[in-house]
């Protein structure tokens, strides 16, 4: 009886992972013919040549840029140097790209930037969080925006229990913002592990000084984060579910769900057009590219806009569509006054006029 018990436990167990086996297959292999939708002017940003991860455009057109990100199971090339924090003013006629210096007491070999947000406070002081990835841990830095001398000032490192795999990051007050945690397990087999089984054991998570919590959990992958223009609902892209989650946000900082908007491709990065509250979605249309990287075959990138998120139907249309021959993986877009700024994982950025 004890060896019927234990092989039909096996047997249950094998089913199991093998039907996983197939969802995650079918989840990265999406194989899609990719015809070309780019809007007429576009070029690649000098100077950004190492990836850039993530976009966030200030209400005066200043625009951050991470750049340099080193991503477990993804490519990187320029593995020995430390990330940056790049600078676009979008108001010139010709923005170029500008790296900024950090000064405080910050290890700048140590910088390894993720997601990234800015706050205006009432001063009008910017202030810059930023993902960061140490040594492959998890924190969040604050830097204070230095417009006169275009630089940064460090200003604070803030850790906790909870930050393990931070993604994204979504500032609404001094030292009060939801972060995406888009794995459970931070060791490489557990994470692969994970992967396969999909348990949806990934999270959102609020911090401040007083208090830090789960707020929404339940997620494949819990990955680009922002907020809309009236701040009463979170989005939050759970990238290999392929799917944006609208949600409510409440005087307590929890959040409860409202809708899913299914869009067939892996979400990465969100980010609000300000001027008509749309939904922009820096996605990745065909991912095995990415996992298994060819240069002469290279993953293409993609960018969504979604409007009447809160509608019955939702409308998506295509931005821009590229099957890889400009570029690679993209993760981000952010658009101020018709003129679009695409970021990728590990290649390049776009500047494109709309």
């Amino acid at each position: 009886m004890g060896k019927l018990v234990a092989l039909t436990l096996l047997g249950v167990s094998l089913a199991l992972i093998g039907e996983r086996l197939l969802n995650f297959r079918d989840k990265v292999s999406t194989s899609r013919e990719i015809k070309s939708t780019e809007p007429q002017t576009c070029h690649l940003i000098e100077g950004l040549e190492n990836g850039s991860e993530d976009i966030d455009i200030l209400p005066s057109g200043l625009a951050f840029i991470s750049t340099g990100l080193k991503y477990p199971g993804m490519p990187s090339f320029a593995p020995d140097k430390p990330g940056r924090i790049f600078l676009m003013d979008l108001n010139e006629q010709n923005p170029k790209a500008q790296a900024l210096e950090i000064s405080g007491v910050f290890d700048q070999e140590s910088l390894n930037p993720h997601g990234i947000s800015t706050f205006v406070d009432k001063d009008h002081t910017v202030y810059l969080y930023v993902v960061n990835h140490p040594h492959m841990d998890s924190t969040v830095e604050i830097f204070k925006f230095e417009d006169q001398q275009r630089s940064l000032i460090h200003l604070k490192t803030i850790k906790h229990e909870l930050f393990k795999s931070v993604n994204d990051i979504v500032v609404l007050g001094p030292e009060q913002f939801y972060a995406t945690r888009d794995r459970y397990f931070t060791s490489y087999f557990l994470v692969l592990l994970e992967m396969i089984l999909d348990p949806h054991w990934t999270s959102v998570l609020f911090y401040s000084p007083k208090e830090v919590k789960v707020v929404a959990q339940g997620f494949s992958s819990a990955n680009g984060i922002t907020v809309s223009l009236d701040q009463k609902y979170v989005y939050v892209a759970d990238v290999t579910a392929k799917n944006i989650h609208i949600m409510k946000k409440h005087g307590n900082w929890d959040l409860t769900p409202v809708k899913v908007i299914q869009l067939g491709t892996l979400v990465d990065n969100l980010n609000v057009d300000p001027a008509t509250g749309d939904i922009l979605a820096g996605c990745h249309p065909n991912p095995m590219k990415l996992l298994i990287y060819n240069p002469e075959d290279p993953p293409g990138s993609e960018v969504l806009r979604i409007q009447d998120s809160l509608s019955d139907n939702p409308r998506v249309s295509t931005l821009y569509l590229n099957n890889g021959s400009v570029l690679q993986g993209s993760t981000v877009a952010a658009v101020y006054h018709k003129k679009m700024l695409i970021g990728s994982i590990f290649h390049k950025a776009l500047y494109c006029e709309l």
